[in-house]
């Protein structure tokens, strides 16, 4: 009990599942016979069977998340690619494309595949509003 493991896995032999992240750390709370009761990362207590596998410690790097990048060029090494807005794209691009100079995109949020996202799009579209 209290021991620090990581790279858990959730069924016998189905691989490492949970605590893999950089710096990441579960704790045994509960150890009875057939069931052990672990607290992950997150804070959520979960009951995993006895019989899987786990290993004592914590994933190292724990600094990976508070690394600074030091110039653009930096997340493009790691391979992020740039985030374009759809107003900034073509009408072929994004369906907030085109229109003459900045406009607003001419209709609620929607995916670059047309699919609302964001509640706007039900403000407008009047759902749950009572028809009569």
């Amino acid at each position: 009990m209290g021991t620090w493991v990581h790279d858990i896995e959730c069924h016998p032999g189905q691989g490492a599942k949970l605590a893999r992240a950089a710096g990441t750390y579960a704790k045994i709370m509960l150890e009875p016979a057939s069931q052990c009761l672990v607290q992950l990362p997150s804070g959520v207590e979960k009951l995993i069977d006895s019989r899987c596998r786990a290993t004592i410690g914590i994933v190292s790097n724990p600094n990976h998340g508070a690394r600074k990048l030091r110039k653009a060029g930096q997340s493009w090494w790691l391979g992020r690619r740039p985030i374009v807005r759809g107003v900034a794209m073509n009408p072929v691009d994004h369906p907030h494309g085109g229109g003459e100079g900045r406009t607003k995109g001419g209709r609620p949020s929607v995916s670059p595949w047309g699919k609302p996202t964001k509640a706007g799009f039900w403000a407008v579209v009047g759902v749950g509003k009572r028809r009569i």
